[in-house]
């Protein structure tokens, strides 16, 4: 915060970029509006030498252009994507391997439908692995690449990490809101579409979101826009017209290891795990209790 105060000093602008792996200091992120003059704040999603490769190369242009080209990344989803129809071929590939785990497949054509079943779902305490669109760029999953959990329940860090997580209980999972109630539940009320800030959760709130609300009483959000990710904006706001909370818990769609991109290694994780049901694209697996 000095340097940064260093900065401001020399160069008295409202407006901070942060790139390199300390901008990934998601902690620090969140407390430079409360202990700086900087107004607003831009943290590329991928923050590390990836951001930094895009970065050098728009420097490059604006050289070579002789101008200062307007690049602002508003989306981590640039990944690859995945047809109904790769995924139905996939499904039935492995029909008989599934169908021996106990689960059943059907197909929801219908959006709307496929969020109302699986709101649903997190709402009565299961674990969805939610797979759809493009694989977010970055270290974060962002809601395409994602397990989604209800964050009212005190006992869902405990059944993630025996279901699948296994890692330290310490650990916090982390809150993916609305945009539009960020300031309902959070003491700052910020754009964090990048899940790279950590900002307190409102006191009178806090007993309602165990499992996403830290020891110190603080949670690494995501806002969700409806003109970014419209799906993931209608699934969470089915699960808040179900419990009056506008937030799902959303932690990376992995085992310890690296986060799904195929629908092959999300179908392996889901079978692998006791993961509940799991959402590709149209196509739901749903195992029978």
């Amino acid at each position: 915060f000095a340097l940064l105060h260093t900065l401001y000093a020399r160069h008295p602008l409202p407006n901070l970029a942060l790139s390199g792996g300390c901008a990934m200091n998601s902690v620090a992120n969140g407390k430079v509006y409360l202990r700086t003059p900087f107004k607003r704040m831009y943290l590329p999603a991928a923050a590390g030498d990836a951001g930094g490769a895009i970065g050098g190369a728009t420097y490059v242009l604006s050289q070579i252009a002789n101008s200062k080209p307007r690049l602002r990344l508003d989306s981590a989803y640039s990944g690859p994507a995945f047809s109904d129809k790769e995924i139905g071929r996939l499904l039935e590939s492995k029909k008989q391997e599934i169908s021996g785990q106990g689960c059943q497949i059907s197909q929801v054509s219908d959006r709307e439908e496929l969020c109302k079943r699986t709101a649903t779902m997190i709402a009565n305490g299961k674990v969805v692995g939610w797979f759809q669109g493009r694989m977010e760029w970055g270290p974060r999953a962002l809601g395409n690449r994602s397990i989604l959990c209800d964050p009212r329940r005190p006992d869902m860090k405990e059944i993630l990490n025996s279901k699948i997580k296994r890692r330290e209980s310490f650990r916090p999972f982390a809150p993916s809101i609305l945009r539009e109630a960020v300031a309902e539940w959070f003491e700052q009320d910020d754009d964090v579409p990048f899940m790279m800030e950590v900002f307190q959760i409102r006191p009178e709130k806090r007993s309602l979101l165990p499992a996403v609300c830290h020891v110190d009483g603080s949670g690494r959000l995501q806002t969700v826009h409806a003109d970014t990710n419209p799906l993931y904006h209608q699934l969470i706001s089915e699960f808040c017209r179900l419990t009056s909370i506008p937030i799902v818990l959303n932690t990376s769609f992995n085992e310890n290891e690296p986060v799904v991109c195929r629908p092959e290694e999300a179908l392996d994780c889901f079978l692998r795990t006791k993961m509940d049901m799991l959402v590709m694209e149209n196509f739901i697996a749903r195992r029978q209790s």
